[in-house]
Formats: structure tokens, sequence, C-alpha cells
């Protein structure tokens, strides 16, 4: 049985936890800084527990001795120190961050990795899923030219100017909002401003907007180098969002004091577990001397799982990085070093037990895919 450590015992982890208990092929112990986080776990889900402190790498050593993997579910600021203690026991890393200069830190750790042990961060949405099924689509063509990815994580139920419920991380979203956003743009490798690039479009008869935001390109920006015209990510939110943040972040300054940003946040915007998660990534390119676009759009839901709901952000999440480490344990991605989410199959992840997450009858499709023509 493959022995998992997963640090993080917070919503995202919590379902990480489902998922791979249920699976049977997976003995896992969680390890967090709260015991009360822990006691929420364990009394749902048969897993050990351990109060770790995730700043202390000798605690982090210590608690990967004789693990398979390791799953980062923390903040993105702990998760050098956890890769570290994995190169150190030896045990496979996968993260769920989006921040840039994490992923680089893990990349250069990743450097000195044992033969069988490979480090594969940003495993989760976006970067994550939505990298998988964009460089599938890029497959389909002789020549590309512009990959647009879109992404969001909304509440159901929309309330008040902001449009918008809390479903994860605040450090995370706060990251997103006032970071750098890498894209190639006219064949050039560029950064342009978060919360710029404001479009709208319509979905399923929802208009929705979206503005660039740092981190969700993972390592595309890289991989498709000279090969692609145009690539950008931006995130979905409703209409309207994007103005009330300008105002926050950028007239107000708060993204030089975002622990304000933060406090205002979590005591003001509610989280809600009623969400949907939205993926649109839209390819374009040369195909047999014709100029083709391919998009491939998907909505997925809430749900209720094993008597309790679940949010959308919840399960896609951890159903990205559950299914990577399933394929990486059946031996179906690279076995050693720094592994990329373009690296994953799309065909073997969306079949996948953990992947089909995203095909499952809570999730819509709306569109062609490269092998529908």
């Amino acid at each position: 049985m493959h022995r998992v450590l997963l640090l993080g015992a917070g919503k995202i982890g919590r379902m990480i936890a489902r998922f791979l208990v249920d699976s049977g092929d997976y003995s896992v112990k969680v390890g967090d800084a709260e015991p009360a986080a822990l006691k929420r776990i364990s009394d749902r889900v048969s897993v050990e527990t351990v109060v770790i402190d995730a700043s202390d790498e000798k605690q982090l050593t210590a608690a990967m001795q004789g693990y398979n993997s390791v799953i980062s579910a923390l903040s993105y600021s702990h998760n050098p120190a956890v890769a570290r203690a994995a190169l150190a026991t030896g045990a496979s890393y996968f993260d769920l961050t989006e921040d840039v200069a994490t992923t680089r830190e893990v990349r250069e750790i990743s450097a000195r990795a044992a033969k069988g042990q490979i480090f594969m961060p940003q495993c989760g949405l976006a970067p994550g899923f939505i990298s998988i099924v964009a460089n599938h689509l890029t497959h389909s063509f002789d020549q590309l030219d512009s990959v647009r990815m879109r992404v969001g994580a909304l509440p159901q139920f929309p309330t008040g100017s902001l449009k918008y419920n809390l479903t994860w991380s605040t450090d995370g979203l706060i990251n997103e909002y006032c970071n750098p956003c890498e894209a190639i743009h006219e064949n050039q490798r560029i950064d342009v401003l978060a919360l710029e690039g404001l479009e709208h479009f319509s979905l399923d008869g929802v208009r929705y907007e979206a503005f660039n935001t740092s981190g969700g390109l993972g390592t595309l920006c890289e991989t498709l180098d000279g090969k692609v015209r145009q690539l950008n990510y931006k995130t979905i939110r409703y209409l309207g969002h994007q103005e009330h943040m300008l105002l926050l972040v950028n007239e107000l300054r708060l993204s030089e004091r975002r622990e304000i940003l933060k406090d205002i946040l979590e005591k003001a915007v509610p989280i809600t577990f009623q969400d949907v998660v939205v993926t649109f990534c839209t390819v374009t390119g040369m195909r047999k001397g014709q100029l083709v676009q391919i998009t491939d759009a998907r909505k997925i839901y809430h749900e209720n799982i094993a008597d309790e709901n679940w949010s959308a952000i919840q399960i896609t999440t951890a159903a990205g990085i559950c299914a990577v480490l399933d394929m990486h344990a059946a031996g179906k991605l690279p076995q050693s070093g720094f592994v990329r989410q373009e690296e994953v199959d799309f065909d073997q992840f969306i079949a996948n037990r953990f992947g089909c997450r995203y095909d499952s009858r809570t999730a819509t499709r709306f569109s062609t895919t490269a092998h529908d023509h």
C-alpha cells in the first residue's frame, strides 16, 4: 500500500484524505499544527494524525520517514521546507501552489532528486488541470497561434457587490490579485499586471468577466515559448467584481498591506460550499491549411460525498492532485526529477478514478475537444 503524508488539514486537505482513503489503496497520515483540524478529519476518515509545525524542517523530516509520497496542502510559504524534507527522505513531492517563486524554488530542490523520486508542484485546478487540458488541445494543430486559459471558482448563488464568496486560500487569492502575471504576447514572454486585461464572455446563458491574475499558467510559458504567438491566463468572475478589487488592491494600495486585505476579506466575505468551478480553454492555430479554433469548457458543481457537502473547488483541487499521485504510483508519469503538469496525458488523467471528477455527473461539458473532429 502506498504510504502518503498529507500536510494540511484544511478544506482541501480534508477532501484529499477522503478521496485517498476511500480508494482503499493509500495509507494516509495527516499532519497539521492545529489539533482541532486533525480531529475533524480523523472523526470522519480513517487516517493517522500528527501535530506538526511545518516551519520546523526537523519535524517535517522526522514525520516523513518511511513514506512514499508527501502532499502539501499548506499555504505556499511552507512548501520549500516541505520539498527539502522530501529530498532528504526520498519521498516524492506534490503541492497545490500557484506561487511562481515557490515553484522555482521547488524546481531547484528537485535537481538533486533520487532515482524514482519526483517533485511535482502546481497539481490542483489552475495551475494543474487547466494546464493539462490546454496542452492536450495544442496537440491537434500543425502550428499554434493562441492559447487562452480561463478559470473561476464562483458562488452558485452570488450576492453583494463583489458577487463572490471565499472558496479557498485567502493568501492564494491575494497573491493572484497582486503579483505580476506571466504571458506570451506577439511571440515575446512578458509580465502583465494583475486585474488588467478585462474581457467579457457568456457560457450556458451566464455572463462573466475575466482578467489577468498571477500563477495560473504554471510552467506553460516556458513549455510553449517560441511555439505560440499569444498565451495568457485569466480568472473568471461575475460582472463587476474586477472594478471593486481594483479599488481595494490598487487605489487603496492594499497590495502593499496584504495582511489588512486578508483581514478585510476573511471578516466580510463569507465562505460558501455551494459553488461552481468554470474552466474555459480556447486554442487557435493552423490545421491542414485552415485557421481552426478548439474550445474545452466545463462547469463542475458542489456535491454530496459520504453524507457531507463538498464544494466544487474542494473536489476539483483534490481530484487534480490525487489523480497525478495515482498516476505516479502506477508508473504513468516521468519517474525522476521535476514533473510539469503538461507532461500528464489528458486521456489517462480524465480516465483516472480521481481525475474523472472533471467529467462526472456533477460536471457539464459544453465544447468540442481535439479528438472530436
